[in-house]
């Protein structure tokens, strides 16, 4: 895909986020595009950011560990800056060590244990990564996420450790065509935001729920990220 496809294609994808913004009465502005390069060659990624796109995400460590500094070095020959890296798959335990110095946000906290090897991993880094918590709200087994009785604990661990800067919650809902059960899933956490919120964790801003067949839902439903992957990237290699 040329350069100029992928802007055209950030461009429209713009222009829907703010439709729907609007719809609701929200600003555009309120809404953050993440690209997901997920098995995206590192010359799409750069030339995404190149037409502006600032916040771009990777689901596999490994994967991100070999092209994030080839997109960095792509990115400073043409005088362009870095966006921020989230990492939105599920995370091992033994993997966080490269995820705390790798990426800017990770979006897939599920657990107390990874949370706290991501904070003693940051702080060895000198450096505060941001986190948000993965929650599971379909109850599918295969799914990362912590339940939604799950939460307030995980949550009261998160906001205690130095080297996680709690920001949000994260979901990713079933496959399925149903609109009203997505805008129920997609509800539902922006209910457990606003309750978690109101009990004293005020950092808790972000909701990152939506995808390239139903961020508009989503932004609707209070999404503040949107994650986008063919529908800005074109078709994933491998």
């Amino acid at each position: 895909m040329s350069e100029a496809a992928i802007a055209e294609r950030l461009a429209a994808l713009r222009e829907r986020i703010a439709g729907a913004a609007r719809r609701v009465g929200r600003a555009p502005a309120e809404v953050t595009l993440v690209g997901v390069a997920k098995r995206q060659p590192a010359e799409r990624v750069t030339a995404a950011v190149a037409a502006g796109l600032a916040d771009v995400a990777e689901n596999f460590v490994q994967e991100a560990r070999a092209k994030i500094p080839l997109v960095r070095e792509a990115l400073g020959a043409r005088g362009v800056a870095a966006p921020r890296f989230h990492l939105v798959g599920r995370l091992q335990t033994n993997k966080a060590r490269l995820a705390a110095t790798l990426f800017d946000c990770v979006q897939s906290v599920d657990r107390e244990d990874l949370a706290h090897e991501l904070s003693r991993r940051a702080e060895a880094a000198g450096r505060r990564l941001r986190a948000l918590v993965q929650v599971n709200l379909s109850g599918e087994a295969q799914k990362g996420g912590a339940a939604p009785a799950a939460l307030g604990a995980l949550l009261a661990a998160c906001a205690a450790l130095p080297g996680l800067e709690l920001a949000g919650l994260m979901t990713v809902p079933e496959e399925t065509s149903d609109e009203a059960l997505l805008r129920r899933r997609f509800a539902a956490l922006r209910e457990l935001r606003d309750t978690f919120a109101r009990a004293g964790h005020s950092g808790l801003r972000e909701l990152s729920m939506g995808m390239s067949g139903d961020f508009e839902i989503a932004i609707e439903e209070g999404a503040t990220q949107v994650r986008i992957g063919t529908a800005l990237f074109g078709a994933r290699e491998g």
